[in-house]
């Protein structure tokens, strides 16, 4: 019921909608349900007759729902007595037909006034967790799959739409139409009802412990759908290795497996729902004999309030009745399916963010001193990335950090913008803590250029404009000449407003990386991170980007990671890590010079 009503909140920006919705709902059931309680007095005229009484004028004695009773039998009397039996019963049709009229339009506007709340409910939960995900740090995502991530926010979310949100008609209007439509029973008969009421809560309950198991299936049956979706987001970006290693066949199995197991958990829950249709129309049923047979015994003892053509309007009324405790019935079944979703949206809208904003941050301003690492140390989970490192790194200068696989120059790197928080010591911009600053403000500062250039399936213009506002065409075109991209791009189809595909798949590598290099140019930042940005390119690729980063990077605070040391020779420092620990330090020169040092060794190694 909690999870529920959490995802009920999502329409309390829309609640001007509900008091139109509810007064839809009410003209609309009440119009409806006249419809039936209305026959009675066409059945008595066409098969009992019109013994041409008249009714004296009604007074109201009797209570207000008698009274109004009472005066539309006295008009149907006298229609009857000016105009005959066919009068009477011409003016029951007149009547019913209005009355249908005015319903099914009421219930129309009732449906338009619920679509635009449904819509805006299912808007605001994409809205929610979409703006959670980008919300929370880098290292969510590296403990997560990616397929259970996209399963929420397509799969869990209309899942949500499609049970608890299409319910809503269900949860709101039906308990209106059976409250009024008890209320009508009871005025035609109390005691018929009151039986009614013993029989109906023996149905309710049977139809309840049908769904009681559908929330469980129902989370097994999401997490097998986020790996379903994990499966073929990595079948599609991994392709070529596939192929390669002519893996299709143990993918495919893989996928099977779970494929599979997937069926098995939703054929469980389909079969649950649609056991509830066949049970709850074979109890209505059950429950309309126990109700022709206790009205046979009232009838035998003459204890019947009603004449013979009330009692079919009143089985009318009542079928009138089962009709929304059947939806309830299944909304219930469906509601616990989408609960089960519904938990899944909730682990990540209730995911802390790991990094800690502060609540009165530091302004940041212009970077004038430089960055130092204080003591810092760095662990994912229980595992020691990185022990003890100070290092300064002055405004202006080029940094690079060199090692093996593993030693913790990409972690380096990435503590700096703060991706993640250091465990220990601190990382200071100009004397600040950086964990002083605010996020967005701090990544104003700098530029980062991967080794794999992330970019979107936009065009030319749109990625290297990334992130920034009120950039001209000249502003972009002044970018890519410095980053050596604007000869291929005036190539393209529609040059800078051409698309390059999903990751700039129309594009070589090296045009990729440029195009990155260029996004750098124009944001133009004080400190640029290099993560070996030229590592995967081929000669060619590499002197242009090389070429690209020498002019991005004068008079620049940049700090290098670098695999070819023969790239990094010019840098102001070389830092060399092992085991999460800087070992050497010095320019390319410096280091030269250290008889046994890593650094000297690993550049011999790459001269072979």
């Amino acid at each position: 019921m909690k999870d529920f009503l959490r995802l009920l909140n999502f329409a309390r920006p829309y609640r001007r909608y509900w008091p139109k919705y509810v007064a839809f709902a009410m003209f609309a059931t009440i119009m409806g349900t006249l419809n039936f309680v209305l026959i009675a007095p066409a059945l008595q005229v066409i098969f009992e007759g019109y013994d041409g009484k008249t009714l004296s004028e009604p007074v109201m004695t009797e209570g207000l729902l008698q009274y109004f009773k009472d005066y539309y039998y006295y008009y149907l009397s006298a229609f009857a007595g000016a105009h005959g039996a066919k009068g009477a019963v011409l003016f029951v049709i007149g009547i019913v037909f209005f009355a249908s009229l005015f319903a099914n339009t009421f219930r129309y506007l009732s449906q338009r006034t619920l679509t635009s709340l449904r819509t805006a409910v299912v808007l605001n939960i994409r809205k929610a967790v979409f703006d959670k995900i980008s919300s929370l740090n880098v290292g969510y995502f590296q403990s997560r799959r990616k397929g259970d991530i996209l399963s929420v926010i397509s799969n869990d979310v209309t899942e949500v739409q499609s049970s608890v949100v299409n319910s809503f008609q269900v949860i709101f209007r039906d308990p209106l139409s059976i409250i009024i439509s008890l209320c009508a029973l009871f005025i035609m008969s109390y005691r018929l009802t009151i039986f009614t009421l013993v029989a109906l809560p023996v149905s309710a309950f049977l139809i309840g412990r049908l769904a009681r198991k559908l929330r469980s299936h129902a989370k097994e049956s999401q997490h097998l759908m986020g790996q379903i979706v994990s499966i073929f987001e990595e079948t599609i970006s991994g392709i070529k290795i596939i192929k390669a290693f002519n893996a299709v066949r143990y993918i495919t199995e893989r996928f099977d497996a779970i494929n599979h197991r997937h069926r098995l958990f939703n054929k469980r829950i389909l079969n649950r729902i649609e056991l509830a249709t066949p049970v709850s129309e074979f109890l209505g049923v059950v429950i309309v004999c126990c109700i022709i047979f206790y009205a046979a015994v009232m009838m035998l003892n003459g204890k019947m309030d009603m004449s013979w053509s009330g009692f079919v309007a009143y089985l009318a009324v009542f079928y009138n009745l089962l009709a929304p405790a059947k939806n309830l019935a299944n909304s219930y079944s469906n509601i616990n399916r989408g609960i089960a979703s519904g938990q899944r949206i909730f682990a990540i809208l209730d995911q802390c963010n790991q990094l800690e904003v502060p609540a009165h941050p530091t302004p940041v301003g212009d970077f004038r001193e430089a960055i130092e690492f204080c003591d810092v140390s760095f662990r994912y989970a229980s595992e020691p990335v990185l022990e003890h490192i100070n290092l300064t790194i002055p405004k202006g200068k080029t940094y690079a950090l060199v090692g093996h696989s593993g030693a913790g120059k990409s972690t380096i790197a990435d503590l700096i913008p703060r991706f993640y928080d250091v465990t220990a010591g601190s990382i200071r911009i100009d004397g600040v803590d950086i964990r002083q600053y605010s996020t967005e403000e701090l990544t104003l500062l700098m530029g980062i250029v991967t080794q794999e250039p992330v970019l979107f399936n936009d065009t030319v213009f749109n990625n290297i404009a990334f992130g920034m506002n009120d950039i001209t065409q000249e502003q972009v075109e002044e970018a890519a000449r410095i980053a050596n991209a604007e000869e291929f791009i005036l190539q393209l189809d529609n040059g800078y407003h051409s698309f390059i595909g999903d990751r700039g798949s129309r594009l070589s590598g090296g045009q990729r990386q440029r195009l990155a290099i260029a996004r750098a140019v124009l944001k133009n930042p004080p400190i640029l991170i290099l993560d070996e940005a030229t590592s995967a390119l081929d000669t060619e690729s590499e002197r242009l980007v090389q070429d690209a980063l020498a002019k991005l990077t004068a008079s620049r605070t940049s700090v290098i990671i670098a695999h070819r040391l023969s790239t990094i020779r010019h840098a102001d420092c070389i830092c060399v890590l092992e085991s999460g620990q800087i070992i050497e330090q010095g320019t390319h020169e410096e280091l030269m010079t250290i008889e046994n040092g890593t650094y000297r060794y690993l550049y011999s190694i790459q001269l072979k």
